[in-house]
């Protein structure tokens, strides 16, 4: 089998020769990065189509997670064309990041469209380092069809976690790779490379749900499925919710198993109980 998927990749990468040299001479990520955000203008309509009634499902407890004022505040990270925009709850406050600055027109376009939302601002940057985020800030994160393509995916949640206020949530919906004893694996396998040229990083055989499973977050709701999808290759899907510890709920648990009187109110406590909700994974 791996013989026969090294064949067809050789196959695929002689189709696809003027890519790879524009790639070797250093300017296909350039056109990449130039002609990706309107690719993905058109393939977000199809897919809001097709996975409408998923993404209304995942978001639909959203405004639990309302901070004191009663106002949601939710950073997308890769937020591309601000596709989920229309499934945020009225008088939501969002803040994008993505590392594509091409995307902004698509993105102003996209908020003029959505009135109910506050839009708060547009940074450039990747998940992997929001530094112009501050720590336990918002309420939600919000990334899909983004962990595909990031560089760490462990760096990623970690960022996430750092920015997610005690008690707030991480919305994901991500495809992955197929079981790996079906065909839709193997041509999954046969097209990653070029896939992963053409698609501006983005990976077909991740097991994004590993990475998910791992991270140092309170709870993790998670699905697999196989979406409504035309393309087979990215019907395999995830999505899911996980959520920050919340520092009530922790000293709760202190105050049962009886700890809390004798370590709580110590210095070096309180440091580490700050460190850890700020999510060390």
């Amino acid at each position: 089998m791996s013989l026969a998927i090294s064949v067809l990749r050789l196959a695929i990468c002689i189709l696809s020769f003027p890519i790879y040299l524009l790639n070797f001479l250093g300017l296909w990520s350039w056109i990449c990065k130039k002609w990706f955000p309107y690719f993905l203008a058109s393939f977000t309509v199809t897919y809001n189509e097709q996975m409408g009634n998923k993404k209304r499902e995942l978001f639909s407890n959203l405004q639990e997670f309302a901070g004191p004022s009663g106002k949601l505040s939710l950073l997308e990270v890769g937020c591309g064309t601000g596709a989920n925009f229309k499934f945020y709850p009225p008088g939501c406050r969002v803040t994008c990041i993505d590392p594509n600055p091409n995307f902004e027109k698509f993105l102003f376009k996209s908020i003029a469209e959505n009135r109910h939302l506050q839009f708060e601002r547009f940074v450039v940057a990747a998940g992997e380092n929001m530094n112009q985020v501050a720590d336990g800030s918002v309420d939600v994160v919000v990334c899909t069809l983004v962990l595909c393509s990031v560089e760490n995916q462990e760096q990623i949640l970690r960022e996430a976690c750092r920015v997610l206020r005690p008690g707030g949530a991480f919305y994901f919906m991500e495809h992955v790779a197929a079981e790996h004893s079906t065909w839709n694996y193997f041509w999954q396998q046969v097209l990653d490379p070029v896939w992963y040229l053409v698609f501006d990083g983005c990976n077909l055989t991740r097991e994004s749900w590993k990475a998910l499973e791992q991270a140092s977050f309170s709870k993790l709701k998670l699905q697999h499925i196989q979406a409504p999808l035309s393309w087979a290759l990215v019907r395999p899907h995830i999505y899911g919710i996980k959520t920050k510890p919340n520092q009530a709920s922790f000293e709760l648990f202190l105050q049962r198993k009886q700890w809390k009187s004798t370590i709580i109110s110590k210095p070096y406590f309180i440091q580490w109980f700050r460190n850890f909700s700020n999510c060390l994974i």
